[in-house]
């Protein structure tokens, strides 16, 4: 099994994955000692983040080579046309990919065409009448037993991440907004992963 799949699929409850910007070495070592499983990075700065984790890493963005190179563990691949193609290279390249879904029609289509082992439920740009967390739930019942799933979704209190978890979400990837919602990133992040 991968670094980046065993870090999400093992342990505790729900693995807590956190999107970094900024200054990504200490985020890194910061989310490591909160409980982290993972990080979620941009290819550029993997190297940085290397340097002060362990924690496997996620990358959004760039191709599946740029990704590998860069040293990450995973990638996020989003579902369109050529998502077929791209699975196929970033597995040749020993790259975990997490195929990002934003609805019933791509989930379905994912599932068919590329069987992904990982899937990430993505709410952003939600509507203005969808809930947080209300894409993930409805979707996740699609999602054949044995997937992981992942829920990219505004996840800023640990009531959320628990809701998540006993629905049989096993990772949430949780974006900047932690970082606007509190001067303490440690301590927020610490707070979702329940140390």
């Amino acid at each position: 099994m991968s670094r980046f799949r065993q870090a999400i699929s093992e342990g505790d409850g729900i693995s807590v994955v956190p999107v970094l910007l900024g200054d990504v070495e200490d985020l890194a070592a910061l989310a490591e000692e909160a409980g982290a499983e993972a990080v979620a990075v941009e290819p550029a700065d993997v190297g940085r983040v290397r340097a002060s984790t362990s924690l496997a890493v996620l990358v959004r963005g760039g191709d599946p080579g740029e990704a590998s190179a860069s040293g990450a563990d995973a990638w996020i691949v989003p579902f369109a046309e050529d998502a077929e193609h791209l699975v196929l290279r970033a597995r040749d390249l020993d790259l975990d990919c997490a195929v990002e879904v934003r609805d019933e029609e791509s989930l379905e289509e994912a599932l068919e065409r590329i069987d992904p082992d990982i899937i990430l439920i993505s709410e952003r740009g939600l509507d203005e009448d969808e809930e947080d967390l209300e894409r993930t739930l409805d979707l996740l019942a699609d999602v054949p037993a044995g997937k992981l799933v992942i829920s990219e979704a505004r996840v800023i209190a640990r009531e959320q991440v628990v809701a998540l978890e006993n629905a049989g979400v096993d990772a949430i990837l949780v974006g900047v907004e932690l970082l606007r919602a509190s001067p303490d990133f440690g301590s927020a992040l610490a707070e979702l992963t329940g140390r």
